[in-house]
């Protein structure tokens, strides 16, 4: 699609000369010059031909003069035209005028057209590099939209209300994820699977953004609609992770740590795909972390088979499950947080209430890390035994 000129002059040999200096550009469609004799002229034409690029017009002329012609089409506030003044050599204060009421740049008499042509060329290029400059903001502005819709996805199915079972008194449980960016890949989820038995899942999907975050979406779905049938951990995961191979992309993939709590016994039969191991916090502080059980991350590879185990809490032990933006976050010597900090946190605070300890272990990851942006979501779950059903 050609640019299109308009040159606003009372000079009547103007237009003659425009039109055999740009011939060339004007047969292959390049640019297409509009004419106008005054301000008056150019308003109209401006009004019918509103896909006007660029505006060559004279300072004096009948009807409307140049300088009126640029405080009205500032008026209309049309970042997306520029204006060259032509005038007088000499004429100082006007061109002056001209380039404070918006012109872009100005040419003087009598014209050189190679200077003209020069003039044109840079003005319009300065009006595509804005155009680029809207174009690129408008699609930050869309991209930002579909991020804010995906964190109200993401967050809105993410438990978040605490407590959770306020009539429940054999155990507390509390959560929190921090996500890197405006949308994370960590999911975490708890729920009753009957009145005795509560499931508990964290998991970390491959990726950032907003495919990490949709995928985050189906992995949890699949995964609380399955533990909801009541069946163990190592046969969830092969459900769930059989049914992500076919339904999503190869290079998407999830760890996920399953475990169902007994509130009669205090038995936790657990699964892991690919996930770090929790911790089990004893009532005297003793930090332990559980033998990983189970086998890859989820969504890799079809038919691989899940091992689970168990372990048994007493009354006051606590269960921790956690993401690798616990122990992988780095500071500013690139050293990593890593497990061995984790479980000095974890004992110091053992006697903290859960949403206490959570915090506390999200605070010393950040302290540590202070100065250094934060790579990876850091998500937290904790489960303690209260009392016997």
């Amino acid at each position: 699609m050609s640019t299109k000129i308009l040159v606003v002059d009372d000079e009547p040999d103007l237009e003659q000369i425009i039109l055999q200096k740009f011939r060339d550009q004007i047969r292959k469609d390049n640019y297409k010059f509009i004419f106008a004799r005054n301000g008056v002229e150019a308003l109209e034409r401006l009004e019918e031909i509103p896909s006007i690029d660029l505006i060559l017009t004279d300072i004096n002329m009948p009807e409307m003069d140049g300088l009126t012609l640029l405080n009205k089409i500032k008026e209309k506030e049309n970042p997306l035209l520029r204006s060259v003044i032509v005038s007088a050599y000499g004429d100082i204060e006007n061109i002056r005028t001209a380039m404070n009421r918006g012109a872009f740049d100005f040419v003087i008499k009598p014209i050189d057209l190679n200077d003209l042509e020069i003039t044109i060329i840079k003005s319009l290029h300065d009006l595509q590099m804005y155009k680029e400059a809207i174009l690129s903001r408008d699609q930050l502005m869309a991209i930002k939209h579909e991020l804010s819709i995906a964190t109200e996805i993401q967050t809105s199915i993410l438990p978040k209300t605490f407590p959770a079972f306020p009539d429940r008194n054999e155990f507390d449980i509390y959560a929190k994820m921090i996500p890197a960016k405006e949308v994370g890949g960590d999911l975490y989820d708890f729920f009753l699977i009957d009145k005795n038995r509560i499931g508990l899942i964290i998991g970390d999907v491959s990726g950032k953004g907003i495919p990490a975050a949709m995928f985050m979406a189906v992995s949890k779905t699949l995964l609380k609609a399955t533990a909801l049938k009541g069946i163990s951990p190592d046969t969830c995961l092969e459900i769930v992770n059989d049914i992500l191979v076919d339904e999503s992309l190869p290079t998407m993939f999830v760890t996920v740590f399953y475990g169902v709590f007994d509130t009669r016994s205090g038995a936790f039969e657990y699964s892991s795909g690919g996930h770090n191991p929790p911790y089990m916090i004893s009532k005297d502080g003793h930090v332990k972390q559980l033998d990983n059980r189970g086998g890859l991350f989820l969504g890799g590879m079809k038919n691989t088979e899940y091992e689970s185990n168990m372990c048994m809490l007493q009354q006051g032990d606590t269960l921790f499950l956690y993401t690798d933006g616990i122990t992988e976050a780095f500071d500013c010597n690139d050293k990593q947080f890593d497990e061995p900090r984790l479980e000095k946190v974890l004992q110091d605070n053992h006697t903290m209430p859960l949403e206490s300890l959570i915090n506390q272990v999200i605070k010393e990851v950040q302290d540590f890390s202070h100065g250094v942006e934060q790579s990876d979501d850091m998500t937290c779950l904790a489960l303690r035994y209260l009392t016997k059903k």
